[in-house]
């Protein structure tokens, strides 16, 4: 992907997060965060930690593939770095506990139960 066309990518993302309509969020999960491209996945990704709502966490918490749960290392660790860097953790922390008691697939339970205890030695 281009230079040209990566800013012009990350102007919308960057928009679409700090918009606040719902919409936006289910904009970022269906766009961004089902590329096909690694740094889409991931600025999509931070973009919806930084939105620190329970939706948009949800979406880079517990779905498979996505977020933390990214096959992608690049965007797994980004995520991972963007949510360690949230000031207000507790959201995050809300639903990363949910999502360990809950009846998700144990990976995504695993992966869930790692950040929480990262976040909270942070």
């Amino acid at each position: 992907m281009s230079d040209k066309a990566t800013k012009k990518i990350s102007n919308i993302i960057n928009a679409l997060s700090m918009h606040t309509d719902p919409e936006s969020i289910k904009v970022l999960e269906e766009i961004g965060t089902n590329s096909s491209v690694d740094i889409v996945r991931e600025m999509t990704a931070r973009a919806l930690v930084r939105k620190n709502s329970e939706d948009a966490l949800k979406v880079v918490i517990t779905s498979e593939g996505k977020g933390i749960n990214d096959l992608s290392t690049l965007v797994a660790m980004s995520t991972i770095n963007e949510l360690l860097g949230l000031e207000d953790k507790e959201t995050a922390m809300r639903v990363l506990s949910e999502t360990v008691e809950s009846e998700l697939e144990d990976e995504i339970k695993d992966n869930a139960r790692s950040v929480k205890a990262l976040m909270a030695l942070s």
